[in-house]
């Protein structure tokens, strides 16, 4: 996976960075992290919708370590502290993606000794948007990544035995736990042959129900415990054979319940496809 600073890719959209698997922590760095100070990366723009929703989902769930905001232009320096670790926003491609799409990710690094941002050794990640779609498409989500990625760092300092190249995959074995569950989708990020709930029954006997985004946050905010929200990350229209990346996280633990992907076709648009839909409706049977 290539990683691109966010404020680099503003001046040099272009620049090749060394590519490298993906970094995967050792207990040793699970251990070192809890120590730390976790410096929260803002962007440039004081009003972004990334910076505002990122200021109060970590005032309202971070409690993993100590935070503090740190300003983007004081990231490069600070990021040598390896008493410090990082939660900021990176656009990334992979090395073996012919469509060379790019991806902004949260990333939750630690600090220390480094060349390039390439060399901060990430604890945990997460997929948050294509690179160039506006953030508010995932900024209003915010409080449940925070969330996730604190709850993915305690399970992988307990169960050291699952982190891998493909650890969310790891997850799906919480499909039928969906059962009783309510799926909350947003109408748009659904494939037109399940965008009704009379179509999406034809598949899925679930409770479902169709909400718009502001919904979907207050939710989060709200930590519904019986709630389970679409996090869906595509190209919305800009490319062609670029990942889809589709995942369901429960509110009550912010845990994951389904993690795929798939590459836009004429067969498979940007959205969460009957398929999926197919897939959670044997689970919970």
């Amino acid at each position: 996976m290539k990683k691109y600073p966010a404020f680099l890719l503003l001046l040099v959209p272009f620049v090749q960075l060394q590519a490298q698997r993906e970094y995967l922590p050792t207990q040793e760095d699970l251990d070192h992290f809890y120590t730390t100070k976790t410096y929260v990366v803002l962007e440039t723009n004081a009003i972004s919708d990334y910076n505002i929703e990122i200021q109060d989902a970590v005032k309202k769930f971070w409690d993993i370590t100590e935070y503090e905001f740190l300003p983007m232009k004081d990231f490069a320096e600070k990021s040598r502290d390896k008493n410090a670790s990082f939660l900021y926003l990176a656009t990334v491609s992979f090395e073996k993606d012919k469509s060379n799409a790019r991806y902004q990710f949260l990333c939750l690094s630690l600090g220390g000794d480094r060349v390039s941002i390439d060399d901060l050794r990430d604890v945990a990640n997460i997929p948050l948007g294509y690179y160039g779609v506006d953030s508010d498409h995932y900024a209003y989500k915010l409080g449940i990544m925070i969330r996730f990625l604190q709850y993915h760092v305690r399970l992988i300092t307990e169960n050291p035995d699952i982190i891998s190249q493909n650890v969310y995959k790891y997850y799906n074995d919480n499909m039928a736990d969906l059962k009783g569950k309510t799926l909350y989708l947003v109408q748009e990020e659904l494939a037109s042959d399940v965008n009704t709930l009379s179509k999406i029954r034809a598949y899925y006997p679930g409770e479902v129900k169709l909400v718009d985004r502001e919904a979907i946050k207050e939710l989060i905010m709200a930590q519904d415990p019986d709630a389970v929200v679409l996090h869906k990350v595509g190209p919305e229209g800009k490319k062609m054979n670029a990942r889809v990346y589709k995942i369901l996280i429960g509110l009550a633990e912010a845990k994951f319940y389904y993690f795929d992907y798939h590459k836009v076709s004429n067969k498979n648009p940007d959205a969460f496809l009957a398929s999926d839909f197919k897939k959670l409706g044997r689970a919970i049977q």
